[in-house]
């Protein structure tokens, strides 16, 4: 053969080459292994070139045997023949050329060629062994030969026959041929018809077996490749199964120990370290399980495979970890996995395992991963603790946290369906709970979605991004401009913080979980369930409503709404402190109207109902909230109570747009219908009008609103129906909110409110602080004359409802809350109204008197009405009446708005600014305001101050008529100066302040008390009125007061100064003062130059004279540091009346005083001040007085000159008032003294006059009394 073969042709010519190197002869290739005669290594070297040549070249062989059918089939015979030769090692040589060839001739003559040779020769063989070449080569042609199989058990059954006994023979080589075999033909749908009596009656068991003891990986192979091929059956796997454990013995696992029962073979090969047969055990139990998972899973589970299979994932194989994945996925159906405990043994496994596959390239298998931890978190008994490790807690965390900033959008998704999963309280009660972490997780997830979304192009309200939607998408293309895997995320970003929600809300009730027990002391740990509920509530406003809000601005999904308003209904409970806030952020943010439009749009015909549902719950927990905000004075939980049964029974049918929901108002139920469900919607609809309108979301024009509202009135009125009280209050409210937008009510809406109100037992139960509400009220006259007085005792009782600072701030509160303010153009268009305030500062707490008195301050300071202030001076001389007929004298004294009375009373007077004759009703208000100072005592400051401002101010803004009288009502009233003469010896008893500049309210009376006494001292003088009483002091005691100051305040010097005035100008001989305490005898003992002086002077010491005349000039000084105009001008006054004193007493002692250098010296401090001017009013009333008294030596020609030049090129319509008096008082001294004045300086003098006297004709005139500090003062008195 080797030299035909080397030769083109062979001898049979050149068309039998094959073009091969070296060439080959077809012919003689078949001849060679024909012979019988040729060597065994001949035949392999022949078939090895034959086997290239159908490798390589099959078509040219194809085209030479085919023609000739004797030919092939002496080939086929020939190659079929070799294969029972004892050489083994060719066995795989053989039958891969014969199989080739088989497959390359397509011929079913030659298959049916091999079949009959098969059975001869399976019939004839003496032992199983000698049948293994021909199971090899069954099994290697029904591999190659789709059909093949179909012919061998249709039309060759009885070969099938020898296969069964293949399996008992003991060789697992024979066993795994007869095992790839039967593998084929169970995967041909003919060949499971045809075989399944079979496999029932004989071949199920001896299978289980041969698996069961299989020793080799071949053996292995095959039945797993047989087994696989079976469990595509639903029927064969009942076989399997039911051969494994009957249904009876399912719940008794020791019977599970039988002979080779299924799940224990591929338990055991799950134990082997092979991946590969790990993978096909794995993939067959899946195999089982994916027919009925309830069924069959239980067997499984017995077996302890879940144990083996969480084991498995451990190694590096992506196909052994897939295929346990699947398993324990389909494992998870059956309770019993749970219940068995398998997850809590194999949790870390799977945690771990999903750590080492995220660091592959895998997407489908860390999608499987996580589709298989989250079916676990979700699936798992809430009563058995699937995390017993809190370090695999933290660890699970940590792959959440990986999957969910992973770039893979898919991998993303089932990562945050994990999370939602993940967030249960029975996953993480082991303490401490990781807040922190979970934390961070949450926010990782938040975040990954709004990257996820495009920015947001608005930022309008949620109702306006609803309504924008609904008109441009309609509800079966609610999702057409987002993409929907989008949107699926976004649904499980929203259940994944709900979820978390829900988990602060249980771990309130577990004192466990509130913070972290292992916190070192005196540190403070993050770990706590307070800081985690404030973040949820931050975040939630920071990133999740937002995102939702841009989500809405390109479509609206049921779904997605409907696990957002959960998720918002739950964090009502979050951070109970922050519910108030919160609520009132969502109402006016418009949330009110969003869920109300989802309802309508979406809740219709009672689709939906998850989505109702909770838009129901939303708004009925956003109501209740913001109702405990809006109504802190109203504690009635009965109330509550109602408001909340009412909310629950009617929203959940308010399904209507907002027209709808208006027309909705009007109607009226049917006559004798015992149907509430009109007036239960009704008032629904109202209630969240109310709470909508209050915190600023006004999404009903208020024209069409207040007719709706008139109109539900008017209807429940006609068909005899009393709203509840809440429900009215809200009604009102909305009236009065949208009263300006629309017409006036008519008679009869009024009398229909008017009715509706006189049947409530109380007005305050619907009354709502407001003051739209207060001016509805009080612009007509129907309800003013009738609410009028409750409504404004209401108004100023509830003006101290202040909201929580923070809370406001943060919210932007409602500006209907905290002032009176709105109230006074209501006075000024209705007066009337005074008298109701006034009746209000009498009847009411002293709270609501003093806020009546600043109204009426407020009110009185911008209007120059005078007829108002005789209205009120009458209205409260009526009640000082009564209440002194009324009191006694202790009982005034506790009486806490008198005070606020009498401080109104002084300031009415003090509203008129000029000078005016006392009426009847001033001088009865002078009688009964002296007789209640002589009912009270000096301690009685709340009371005294604001009587004495007014008796003072009845004494300087009249006319000298009325002074007159008014002086003589005073005196007559002897316990009135009694009380004066106690209030000033209390100047003496009183230790000085530690802050001169602070006025206490004892020093403000003292104040007055020494202004009042100095004002009847020098108009009792004036008038020579009759004394009934006199007042005694020390003068001793007076004088130290000013010359020994001791950090007095600066007004209470003021009017001591005010008083020693008084006495000077009366030489100290006045009826109505007894001086005590002069000082003769000491005089008279010692007959020194001195004690003539003091003789020429008494009471006053020269001693005396000269302290105070040192203290004068020192306050002068102290005047130049601090500025105050009032005290110069009292001290520079007190300095004048003084040496107007000792002139009268002893002229050479008064010039003496007014000549002392030291007068140049205090002239010069004072010009070096400030202005460095002499045009300053106690400069020029210093140089007067030493004009006036010819201090030569203190006031030169040049001074003068200086002063009048500078006067001269002065502008006086800028000098200040106490300035241009000044000016004109020196002036008029330097006219009068002729010998210091030259001819040119008199000319200039008297044109100055002149311009000053036009100037003081044309200049308003100001206030002459005024309050500083809580003291009335006369600057008149104190100047002049």
């Amino acid at each position: 053969m080797a030299a035909g073969c080397a030769r083109p042709s062979g001898g049979h010519g050149a068309r039998w080459a094959l073009p091969l190197r070296p060439p080959l002869c077809l012919a003689c290739a078949v001849e060679t292994l024909g012979d019988g005669s040729a060597s065994l290594v001949r035949k392999k070297h022949v078939l090895s070139r034959l086997h290239d040549a159908l490798a390589w070249q099959a078509l040219p062989v194809v085209q030479l045997l085919a023609p000739d059918e004797r030919v092939c089939i002496h080939l086929i015979g020939a190659l079929f023949g070799m294969l029972h030769m004892e050489d083994s090692g060719a066995l795989d040589l053989f039958i891969e050329v014969l199989v080739r060839l088989v497959v390359e001739l397509k011929s079913e003559q030659y298959l049916r060629c091999i079949l009959d040779e098969s059975q001869k020769e399976l019939c004839k063989a003496t032992t199983m062994r000698g049948s293994l070449p021909t199971f090899t080569l069954l099994g290697k042609l029904a591999d190659a030969i789709p059909g093949f199989a179909d012919i061998l058990v249709v039309e060759h059954s009885n070969l099938v026959d020898h296969l069964l006994m293949g399996l008992t023979y003991p060789n697992e080589g024979i066993k795994a041929a007869v095992c790839y075999l039967y593998g084929k033909l169970y995967s041909s749908p003919v060949g499971t018809e045809r075989l399944s009596a079979l496999f029932e009656e004989r071949l199920c068991g001896l299978f289980l077996n041969t698996l069961g003891h299989a020793q080799t990986k071949e053996l292995q192979v095959n039945c797993l490749g047989l087994l696989k091929e079976l469990l595509k059956c639903d029927h064969f796997v009942s076989i399997l199964m039911n051969n494994s454990k009957t249904e009876e013995e399912s719940e008794n696992p020791d019977l599970l120990e039988g002979d080779n029962p299924l799940p224990l073979v591929l338990k055991k090969l799950l134990l082997t370290r092979d991946e590969m047969l790990q993978a096909a055990s794995s993939h067959c139990v899946a195999a089982v399980l994916v027919h009925s998972p309830s069924r069959y899973a239980p067997a499984f589970i017995h077996a302890d495979v879940p144990e083996f299979l969480f084991e498995c994932l451990s190694c590096n194989s992506e196909i052994l970890i897939w295929s346990v994945y699947c398993c324990l996925l389909l494992l998870t159906e059956e309770r019993l996995f749970f219940s068995k405990c398998h997850t809590v043994y194999g949790i870390e496994s799977l945690v771990r395992s999903l750590q080492d596959v995220l660091q592959l390239n895998n997407v489908e298998l860390h999608k499987q991963g996580l589709l298989l931890f989250t079916e676990i978190l979700k699936r798992q008994p809430v009563e058995i603790k699937l995390f017993t490790n809190r370090g695999v807690c933290i660890e699970a965390i940590d792959v959440l946290m990986e999957t969910v900033n992973c770039p893979v959008l898919e991998v993303v998704v089932e990562a945050v369906r994990a999370v939602a999963a993940f967030l249960r309280k029975d996953h993480l009660s082991s303490p401490p709970v990781p807040y922190e972490e979970l934390q961070k997780l949450l926010e990782a997830v938040l975040k990954r979605c709004a990257d996820l979304s495009p920015p947001q192009s608005s930022k309008r309200h949620a109702g306006d991004l609803l309504f924008s939607v609904s008109q441009s998408h309609p509800a079966n293309r609610s999702l057409s401009r987002v993409p929907q895997r989008q949107g699926q995320f976004l649904l499980n970003t929203l259940e994944s913080f709900r979820n978390a929600c829900r988990l602060a809300v249980e771990f309130q009730s577990d004192p466990m979980a509130q913070e972290n027990a292992f916190t070192a002391p005196n540190s403070e740990s993050k770990d706590t369930l307070s800081n985690f509920s404030e973040f949820l509530l931050r975040i939630c406003d920071s990133l999740c409503i937002p995102m939702v809000m841009n989500y809405l601005e390109r479509a609206v999904s049921p779904s997605v709404m409907e696990v957002f308003i959960s998720t918002l209904n739950t964090l009502f409970t979050v951070v109970p402190n922050m519910r108030n806030k919160f609520s009132k952020k969502l109402a006016s943010s418009s949330f009110i109207r969003l869920t109300l439009e989802l309802k309508a749009r979406f809740c219709s015909v009672q689709s939906n109902p998850a989505l109702n549902q909770a838009c129901s719950s939303f708004l009925c927990s956003l109501c209740l909230s913001l109702y405990s905000t809006t109504e802190k004075e109203r504690t009635s939980s009965q109330e509550e109570q109602e408001m909340s049964e009412l909310l629950q029974k009617g929203l959940p049918q308010l399904n209507y747009t907002i027209a709808e929901s208006l027309l909705l108002l009007a109607e009226t139920p049917e006559p004798f219908s015992l149907d509430q469900s009109l007036c239960s919607h009704q008032h629904c609809f109202i209630l969240l009008l109310h709470f909508a309108y209050t915190l600023g979301d006004r999404f009903v024009p208020e024209a069409e609103l207040f007719l709706a509202i008139r109109n539900f009135l008017l209807s429940a009125q006609d068909h005899g129906d009393c709203p509840p009280p809440y429900i009215l209050r809200a009604a009102l409210y909305l009236l009065a909110v949208c009263q300006d937008k629309g017409k006036a009510l008519d008679l009869r809406s009024l009398c229909t409110i008017r009715r509706i109100l006189d049947n409530l037992p109380d007005l305050s139960l619907v009354y709502v602080h407001c003051p739209l509400l207060l001016k509805f009220f009080l612009r007509y006259r129907e309800l003013m004359g009738r609410f009028g007085h409750q409504v404004l005792q209401l108004w100023f009782s509830w003006g101290d409802c202040k909201q929580t600072e923070t809370e406001e701030a943060g919210f932007g509160g409602s500006d209907q809350l905290s002032s009176a303010n709105p109230l006074l153009p209501i006075l000024k268009s209705n007066s009337s109204i005074l008298l109701i305030l006034l009746d209000l500062v009498c009847s009411s707490s002293v709270e609501v008197a003093w806020k009546v008195l600043m109204t009426l301050r407020t009110f009185l300071e911008r209007n120059e009405d005078v007829l108002v202030c005789d209205l009120l001076r009458s209205q409260f001389l009526q009640i000082l009446q009564q209440l002194l007929v009324e009191s006694s004298s202790a009982s005034l004294q506790a009486n806490r708005n008198l005070p606020v009375l009498l401080s109104l009373l002084f300031l009415v007077q003090l509203r008129s600014k000029g000078v005016r004759e006392l009426d009847s009703t001033d001088f009865k208000l002078l009688h009964q305001v002296s007789n209640l100072c002589g009912k009270c005592r000096p301690r009685d400051t709340d009371l005294l101050q604001p009587s004495l401002n007014f008796l003072y101010w009845s004494l300087h803004q009249t006319t000298p008529c009325s002074q007159q009288r008014a002086v003589a009502v005073l005196l007559s009233n002897v316990s009135l100066l009694e009380l004066l003469q106690k209030v000033l010896e209390c100047t003496w008893l009183r230790s000085p302040p530690c802050e001169p500049a602070y006025l206490s309210s004892e020093d403000a009376l003292l104040c007055s008390g020494w202004l009042l006494v100095a004002s009847l001292l020098l108009y009792q003088h004036r008038y020579n009125t009759e004394v009934h009483q006199t007042l005694s002091l020390d003068l001793t005691e007076v004088l130290n007061a000013i010359i020994f100051r001791k950090k007095k305040p600066i007004l209470l010097l003021v009017s001591i100064m005010q008083f020693l005035r008084a006495v000077l100008r009366q030489n100290f001989s006045s009826s109505l003062l007894v001086i005590v305490g002069q000082n003769t005898a000491q005089g008279a003992a010692q007959p020194q130059p001195s004690s003539l002086q003091d003789a020429a002077l008494q009471p006053l010491a020269m001693q005396q004279v000269s302290s105070l005349v040192v203290s004068l000039q020192n306050l002068l000084v102290h005047v130049q540091l601090q500025k105050d105009l009032l005290l110069s001008q009292a001290v520079v006054a007190c300095l004048e009346t003084l040496v107007e004193y000792l002139y009268v007493k002893n002229q050479d002692v008064a010039l003496h005083v007014a000549s002392q250098p030291w007068h140049r010296f205090l002239l010069f401090t004072l010009l070096n001040g400030g202005q460095k001017s002499f045009l300053q009013p106690e400069v020029l009333r210093l140089m007067a007085l030493f004009l006036r008294y010819q201090s030569s030596n203190i006031i030169s020609q040049k001074e003068i000159s200086q002063i009048l030049q500078e006067a001269a090129e002065a502008n006086f319509a800028e000098l200040p008032e106490a300035t241009s008096r000044a000016l004109h008082l020196f002036l008029c001294q330097m006219q009068s003294s002729h010998g210091q004045v030259e001819p040119v300086q008199s000319r200039t003098i008297q044109t100055l006059l002149e311009r000053l006297l036009g100037q003081r004709t044309t200049c308003a005139k100001h206030q002459d009394i005024v309050c500083l500090g809580s003291v009335a003062v006369s600057l008149s008195h104190i100047r002049d």
